[in-house]
């Protein structure tokens, strides 16, 4: 029952303001006691802004501090956006985990796959499934995703009813997975909504999205007409896809191979949900020599252009295993996430000068996306009717547009959300009333660190002008001992009107001691200074840009 003092709030860490990284966090009591609920611990992947960094993560040092009430995380998906971050943060969070067959399956091949990630007990839940966690009662509701197993979230407190719609779209055909449980939906509206958070990705776009299989027809006619080897790439959990070419590929009488761990992993899972039932084994990469090239087709990972993925190395004739030539066609049966088009188009271009025939999205029905188009989402309202809405999933266009959609719809109360605002949902009219610290950590080798650590603001300036390292022994009587010991990289060896790049760092060094008094010589550290400032500006005035600086002073 609720008391004068307790509320419902929302807490977004992280996919309010970007693609990617969900992770939110639902609260129920009053405000110096209430308990919480998680749903999704997802990342994303760093851009050319973060060199060296693998993974970005959400922070959840807020979570940390409130574990005590935290009653549980619910996995609405398997897709890295929802469940990336899991392995790395969950030992911080000590939980109960709630997930779908498929997708504590995914989460478990995964953790076998990378030492020293820990052991997570899932609870398996379903469509229909229903969870009780303190104040909490959550539901899971079937939606068609371009993954299996995709759930919304009905999540009920004391103080009102909040559907939590993580990624959906309406597919009459999702040739793998159940379609979107429309009747369960609008019962749920006709039960009272007091805020509906919904999916903003696909917002921007106008009318419906395509249905999986729409694309299942164009792949078979693609792999029919095809004269050499076929190589497909798509995502690695899309099993509908995975599905689809198989059957296309059987259709014409050829065997599939899979290249990639990730697409391993993804099929094992399906494999044992039934999610590929009636489709034959398929083949390793050492069958491939073997097989005529109009009597293969491969499956491979690299779909984003990632460097070592299966794509990328065929497409560089760095593969062992896989040789395209001319009269191959390689299908890109995906779409290039924000970010990740430079590298996709780097490997569409090396695949051209192969004289490949590339198949992309722009050319015929290849891929289509997991995620509601607006003529889906008026739907969504129309049979939720909530109270007040919250876009989530998306940058700031995604969420304002949505916003300003909702409010055409006959949604009254809109708040538009950023990760770290705290939203009163009931009792009263929604409102954000504080702030939750939040941010991102980045997963760099085998530690986590600050969005703001040291290390990675000098890579970058590292990737701009390069790194001078200087050694200097100094004796007892203020002199220097032998010569410094130079070393930089990333500068140019000449600069401005051919000057020696080694000969401008010299002459600053020996410039700099020799206008130094012996009696400030003995103060390494003032060298130290005086020779950096020195070498920076003089670096400067050759080429124009100030590398970083290291001044190592030691006595003889």
């Amino acid at each position: 029952m609720t008391t004068d003092e307790s509320d419902f709030v929302f807490a977004p860490l992280g996919g309010l303001g970007e693609i990617g990284m969900n992770a939110a966090l639902y609260g129920y009591g009053s405000p110096r006691a209430r308990k919480w609920l998680m749903v999704d611990c997802g990342l994303t992947f760093p851009g050319p802004e973060l060199p060296g960094v693998d993974l970005v993560l959400p922070d959840v040092s807020f979570v940390e501090k409130i574990r005590r009430d935290l009653m549980g995380l619910m996995i609405t998906h398997a897709h890295e956006d929802h469940i990336g971050a899991l392995a790395a943060l969950w030992p911080k969070l000590r939980c109960p985990v709630f997930a779908t067959p498929f997708a504590a399956g995914l989460i478990e091949t995964r953790r076998l796959s990378e030492p020293g990630a820990p052991k997570i007990e899932i609870t398996r839940v379903g469509p229909g499934s229903v969870v009780n966690l303190g104040p909490f009662s959550i539901e899971y509701i079937a939606v068609a995703h371009s993954i299996p197993e995709a759930c919304a979230l009905a999540i009920r407190t004391p103080a009102g009813l909040a559907l939590h719609t993580g990624d959906w779209k309406i597919d009459p055909d999702p040739v793998v997975g159940h379609r979107i449980d429309e009747a369960r939906l609008r019962a749920i509206g006709d039960e009272g909504v007091t805020a509906l958070i919904c999916d903003s990705t696909n917002i921007l776009r106008d009318g419906d999205s395509f249905s999986e299989s729409d694309v299942a027809r164009t792949l078979r006619a693609l792999v029919a007409e095809a004269t050499g080897r076929v190589l497909v790439t798509t995502f690695a959990s899309n099993i509908a896809r995975i599905r689809s070419i198989a059957e296309a590929a059987q259709a014409c009488g050829r065997s599939v191979i899979v290249a990639g761990r990730a697409l391993d992993r993804a099929i094992e899972c399906a494999r044992e949900c039934g999610y590929l039932d009636g489709v034959p084994a398929f083949l390793s990469l050492d069958h491939l020599a073997a097989l005529p090239r109009n009597k293969v087709v491969v499956v491979a990972t690299g779909s984003q252009g990632e460097a070592r993925a299966a794509m990328a190395r065929a497409a560089e004739g760095e593969h062992p295993a896989i040789k395209l030539v001319s009269g191959d066609r390689v299908i890109f049966s995906s779409r290039a996430i924000p970010g990740n088009l430079r590298e996709v188009q780097r490997v569409i271009n090396k695949l051209c000068d192969l004289g490949v025939e590339v198949i992309t999205d722009h050319d015929h029905l290849v891929h289509c996306s997991g995620h509601p188009r607006r003529g889906e989402v008026a739907r969504m309202y129309e049979w939720i009717r909530p109270q007040a809405a919250i876009p989530a999933h998306g940058e700031a266009h995604h969420l304002t547009f949505h916003a300003a959609f909702a409010r055409a719809h006959g949604v009254r109360q809109v708040v538009s959300a950023r990760n770290g605002d705290v939203v009163r949902l009931a009792p009263g009219a929604p409102a954000v009333i504080g702030k939750a610290p939040a941010g991102r950590v980045l997963k760099d080798g085998d530690v986590l660190i600050s969005e703001n650590e040291g290390a990675v603001r000098e890579r970058v300036k590292l990737a701009f002008a390069g790194v001078v390292s200087i050694a200097v022994c100094i004796g007892k009587q203020g002199d220097m001992v032998g010569d410094p010991d130079i070393v930089f990289a990333g500068l140019p060896k000449r600069g401005k009107d051919n000057a020696d790049m080694a000969d401008v760092i010299d002459e600053a060094v020996f410039k700099t001691f020799d206008g130094l008094s012996r009696p400030r010589r003995r103060d390494f550290d003032s060298v130290a200074t005086a020779i950096e400032k020195a070498v920076r500006a003089a670096i400067f005035a050759c080429w124009g840009k100030k590398p970083l600086v290291h001044v190592l002073v030691v006595g003889a």
